[in-house]
């Protein structure tokens, strides 16, 4: 028999990371996930920021990132500051770095959704692609005659419907995000 459960974790992956991607997202808000895309040479080695330093969000406007080991403060600040899509410009005192979130303008904001749409035609291809893989196995493996006709049919719809209902799922995941980045 046929099994799709490698399939459907394959799907449900894709929509996890989906979430993660919009989560790097900027809404009007601060929030320490913005800064996950960003890495730091610790010691010489490229370390993702999260792993040299503690990321919180104390006020609206406002990130606050509290390395590790104080000497690193400088490359942190400059890897902070080097990530352009973000238009940050962080300060530090010696033991933090404060990073102030600017409000978004009304194109930003656009510009903002239009990017987390580009992210749901990523996410819809990646869930086709993972369909194909399905459908060619599930063919190969009629013509291996392990599977009837009917098996592959099957099979078919049976995917096919996964497939519909995870592009609701992204949909209402979409709308949700789009609707945070547009309230001002």
């Amino acid at each position: 028999m046929f099994d799709t459960k490698p399939y459907e974790e394959k799907f449900e992956s894709a929509i996890a990371h989906f979430e993660e991607e919009l989560k790097k997202v900027r809404t009007g808000r601060a929030h320490p996930g913005q800064l996950d895309g960003i890495k730091v040479t610790v010691y010489g080695v490229q370390t993702p920021l999260n792993q040299a330093a503690n990321i919180t969000a104390p006020e609206a406007q406002m990130l606050q990132v509290t390395p590790f080991d104080p000497s690193n403060m400088q490359a942190i600040s400059a890897a902070i500051r080097a990530d352009q899509s973000l238009g940050f410009n962080p300060s530090d005192d010696g033991r933090i770095i404060r990073v102030p979130v600017p409000a978004l303008t009304e194109d930003r904001r656009k510009l903002l959704v239009k990017q987390a749409s580009e992210k749901v035609e990523e996410t819809r291809i990646a869930l086709r692609n993972i369909r194909q893989d399905a459908l060619k196995e599930a063919k190969r493996r009629k013509e291996a005659k392990e599977l009837s006709e009917d098996d592959v049919k099957r099979i078919e719809k049976g995917i096919d419907d996964d497939i519909a209902s995870y592009n609701i799922k992204i949909d209402e995941i979409f709308r949700l995000k789009e609707k945070d980045i547009l309230t001002v």
